[in-house]
């Protein structure tokens, strides 16, 4: 019979593949990304104001990733969602 042993120093599967997406964190960025569009389509935000509310949420994770104690990479993961959005109202814009 052979026994295996593992520990903390080499996982099996990464944390990722062992919880999955972050369901939380899912859900608060398709609210927020929603709310603004809602806020857009009711003339509340300037499709330019909501792309400046999102650049600004990029500007501040810069400056405070490290203080969170957040990866380089998960920075970058964090940049490249704020950047999606971006795109996404952006695209509002040449629309119009």
């Amino acid at each position: 019979m052979t026994t295996e042993i593992f520990n903390d120093n080499n996982p099996t599967k990464s944390d990722m593949e062992l919880r999955g997406p972050d369901a939380h964190g899912q859900a608060a960025m398709l609210l927020v990304e929603s709310l603004l569009h809602g806020l857009i389509a009711r003339k509340v935000l300037s499709v330019a104001e909501a792309v400046e509310i999102v650049a600004t949420a990029a500007e501040i994770k810069v400056e405070v990733a490290a203080e969170w104690g957040d990866s380089p990479a998960t920075m970058l993961r964090s940049l490249d969602i704020l950047g999606a959005i971006q795109t996404s109202l952006q695209r509002d814009i040449a629309d119009k």
